[in-house]
């Protein structure tokens, strides 16, 4: 098994970033197996979605009235709402794993690979890619 761990810097907002590129160059060449993707963080997670296309800025909203930023939450260290980062995760998991196939990414036309993360207090997300055969 072959890993790296890389950060990303997500700011003070809350984020959905397309992490394909960097998906595709870690796994180039490989041949065939599985690119798994973790985030050891208790409050971001990893989808699989179109981006670009408004479907990044509708997750988003999306999360926010599943997961409304307000005062409800037990977990209340931090900004305001923060507790829903903490629920996030049973609901975008922090890992991901997709299919390589002669080195490439054997995902659909549309499909990208994106970290998402509500907590506008941790600026920095580490993603470990691994590639399993």
């Amino acid at each position: 098994m072959d890993t790296e761990t890389r950060t990303y810097v997500t700011g003070d907002r809350e984020v959905v970033l397309d992490l394909t590129r960097d998906c595709a160059d870690f796994a180039a060449g490989r041949g065939d197996g599985l690119l798994n993707l973790f985030v050891p963080h208790a409050t971001a997670g990893l989808a699989i979605l179109e981006t670009g296309a408004g479907s990044d800025d509708d997750l988003l909203a999306a999360l926010a009235d599943l997961l409304p930023a307000d005062d409800r939450w037990r977990h209340r260290h931090g900004s305001r709402g923060h507790g829903r980062a903490h629920v996030m995760p049973a609901l975008i998991p922090p890992y991901a794993t997709v299919p390589m196939l002669g080195g490439q990414l054997a995902l659909g036309t549309w499909q990208s690979l994106c970290l998402v993360d509500l907590n506008v207090d941790n600026p920095e997300r580490d993603v470990r890619f691994s590639f399993l055969t």
